[in-house]
């Protein structure tokens, strides 16, 4: 019997052969290549040494390295309310770098006469939300108001009579008192100082009158009796402080404050990197191991899922950019 002869092949046969074996090696290497394939950045708007730096390398150093297999360098870009280290990272290009920010990127841009080189919501994707500091009314000791509505009733009596120290212009503690202004029908003065240990001996020796104060900052002196705490300007009541009632509860809602911090990835980032990132790190805030590490910063570990602290973002970017606008306020 005799045998058929060997198939004759075409010109587009032995092309498209030719291209299959050409894409083999690409093809098995392409592992090698898949992202991460270098170390990873998270730029810190913040000065190093402080609760955002040291989240943010406990992050890289006990979650994102392990689990990507890269090395997680934090750099430090302060300066201008983080808009320099905000501006870097959204510069970035690389896909290899993450940006560690807080509430004060949807206040800050706000406040400035020119616009920034960036767009929040555009520029970048929320990963995951991974703390929260609280904040809190405060007043000294010796103060003559024994809650919020007393001390409400005070300033209406004589508008602009009581000061109200905050850790900086445009921060969130400035804010606060802005939005307690517009809530609650007063004028309290805001004072600034440059950070809340600065100001801390002139509040305990009731040179001003209150402040919208950190927890990590004024629990200290509450216990010790200096300082008396009025409300939470928060959601709901501290475990620290479950005799304090919030600002709502105590009659004057709509003056909810979080100061968040959280992870997001420069537009350009790849899908699949901002896919695995949000896993890693939704995973890292249901460690009790992981959330017992932000509180020992002096923070509260989120509770917001990933999808939820996405929505929030443009949420809290709306809500200052009305009020920076309502209150005129901008950086002289």
């Amino acid at each position: 019997m005799s045998s058929l002869p060997p198939p004759v092949l075409g010109r587009r046969t032995l092309l498209a052969a030719a291209a299959l074996i050409a894409a083999a090696p690409a093809a098995r290497a392409q592992p090698d290549s898949a992202w991460p394939n270098r170390p990873l950045r998270v730029i810190v708007p913040f000065a190093a040494g402080g609760p955002a730096d040291g989240l943010a390398r406990m992050l890289g150093e006990q979650v994102l390295g392990p689990k990507l297999g890269q090395p997680v360098v934090v750099e430090n870009r302060a300066g201008a309310g983080g808009i320099i280290g905000t501006a870097a990272a959204a510069q970035a290009e690389d896909g290899h770098t993450l940006l560690f920010g807080s509430v004060s990127m949807t206040i800050v841009p706000h406040l400035q006469k020119q616009p920034v080189s960036y767009d929040v919501l555009k520029d970048f994707t929320p990963l995951a939300q991974i703390a929260s500091t609280p904040f809190l009314l405060v007043v000294p000791a010796a103060s003559p108001f024994p809650d919020v509505a007393a001390l409400v009733a005070a300033a209406k009596a004589k508008r602009g009579s009581l000061a109200a120290a905050n850790s900086g212009y445009g921060t969130l503690s400035h804010m606060t008192t802005e939005l307690f202004n517009r809530q609650a029908g007063v004028e309290l003065q805001p004072v600034v100082y440059r950070g809340e240990g600065v100001l801390m001996p002139d509040l305990l020796s009731n040179q001003v009158g209150l402040g919208f104060l950190t927890l990590s900052s004024v629990l200290p002196h509450l216990r010790a009796g200096t300082l008396r705490a009025l409300a939470v300007a928060g959601e709901a009541r501290l475990p620290e402080l479950p005799d304090v009632p919030t600002l709502a509860e105590a009659g004057f809602p709509g003056i909810e404050v979080d100061g968040w911090q959280a992870m997001f990835a420069p537009r350009g980032t790849p899908p699949a990197a901002i896919a695995r990132l949000s896993g890693i790190l939704a995973e890292a805030m249901a460690d009790p191991a992981v959330r017992a590490r932000i509180t020992s910063f002096g923070a509260v570990p989120a509770s917001r899922s990933n999808a939820d602290f996405a929505a929030l973002v443009p949420q809290e970017f709306r809500r200052w950019g009305a009020l920076v606008k309502e209150r005129d306020i901008h950086v002289e």
